[in-house]
């Protein structure tokens, strides 16, 4: 290595495919200094990375900050392009000659392969609260072998990487608020007690769970405010008081835990257990617990009327359905929450009135033009 000013690291040196790579220790606040991601303006064929997307990184700082006892962050993967050697700690053993410390000239240019997020959110979270400088991340150095081979990493390091399922993720998640009452629920609610699919958030033909419990979580976020979910005991008791009121006025829910029908079949001739109607119901909740007086148990019966039938077109179409199909936009949890308020004789908020109007215009709109095409005929 030429003579001049260098980083060094405690490294442990590795081999994968027949090339050395070392895995290290790095202070926080090294970050911003060593990793520096300034090639956005090149195109993709000659970058290393995707882009920065910089409205991720908001998310992550936060993080960062509200957890600073219990953050947890996988390694950075990085290429070094310049001066590296690896000096062991001895020769006498596989141990000793692994260990060691890893030189690298401060003329060396790092590529983050994987992890460019997490070291732009610790760059912004360091300036909010510097005492994580001290703090390490791992880092793993491979020596860089040029541009093709530093995209090859990134797509390999990206192939397999598979996110986890919404319910799983908020089975394992005991940071959110929401996703501790919609656990709690899944196991003491009469309505959704046994019938709850925690591992995936879509459920197979021959499932036997009749939700999922991520339709579960955002029901419940949108019945309740953050604020409310603080209060976990509250937060429960208001939660099992209103599926509880739901879930009498759905006798399919009920068949299916006396087992009458099946969970398959009420999936496939009804909406009800879809994700889109659970939050469209949690939504025209939380507008019944804003009224000055509520009138629960009144209001949900209401619900009883409504025919939740896949063949209902006429209601459904357009609402919770696109083509005969669940639909699953923002747009269609509206639509389908309008219905659900005209049944319980709730008001729509200038939102929701415009979404009814253009989906009154767009249904209008065929029998316009059949009628048009038959009067010039």
């Amino acid at each position: 290595m030429a003579d001049g000013f260098s980083y060094v690291f405690p490294a442990i040196r590795g081999v994968q495919a027949g090339r050395e790579y070392y895995v290290s220790m790095c202070p926080m606040r090294l970050l911003p200094r060593l990793f520096r991601f300034d090639d956005e303006e090149l195109v993709p064929e000659l970058r290393a990375q995707r882009t920065l997307n910089k409205a991720r990184i908001p998310e992550i700082v936060r993080y960062i900050v509200e957890n600073k006892d219990s953050y947890t962050f996988s390694a950075i993967t990085a290429s070094v392009d310049g001066g590296i050697e690896f000096a062991p700690m001895g020769s006498d053993s596989s141990t000793s000659f692994r260990m060691g410390t890893l030189t690298v000239s401060m003329d060396a240019k790092f590529i983050v392969n994987d992890g460019q997020h997490r070291r732009a959110a610790i760059e912004q979270a360091l300036a909010t609260a510097p005492e994580l400088g001290d703090e390490t991340i791992a880092v793993v150095f491979f020596m860089d072998r040029g541009l093709e081979r530093c995209q090859q990493m990134f797509a390999d390091l990206n192939r397999y990487a598979v996110k986890p399922s919404a319910s799983l993720g908020i089975l394992y998640d005991h940071r959110s608020a929401a996703a501790s009452v919609a656990r709690h629920l899944s196991l003491t609610s009469d309505v959704f007690k046994n019938l709850i699919e925690t591992e995936r958030s879509s459920l197979s033909e021959r499932s036997r769970k009749l939700f999922t419990l991520s339709a579960l979580h955002y029901s419940i976020s949108e019945l309740l405010t953050e604020k409310e979910l603080e209060d976990f005991s509250s937060a429960t008791t208001k939660c099992l008081e209103f599926w509880k009121l739901v879930g009498q006025q759905i006798p399919e829910w009920i068949y299916v835990r006396e087992s009458k029908m099946t969970a398959g079949e009420v999936r496939r001739d009804f909406i009800h257990s879809h994700a889109i109607v659970l939050q469209a119901i949690g939504r025209a909740g939380k507008a019944i617990f804003g009224l000055p007086k509520p009138d629960l148990t009144k209001r949900i019966k209401r619900l009883r009327s409504v025919d939740w039938s896949r063949k209902n077109a006429a209601t459904w179409e357009g609402r919770a359905m696109v083509g005969g199909a669940m639909a699953k936009s923002g747009q269609n949890i509206t639509l389908t929450t309008n219905e659900l308020k005209r049944v319980l004789g709730l008001q729509l908020s200038e939102d929701e009135a415009a979404a009814e109007q253009a989906l009154m215009a767009a249904r209008q709109a065929p029998q316009r033009k059949k009628r048009i095409t038959k009067d010039t005929t």
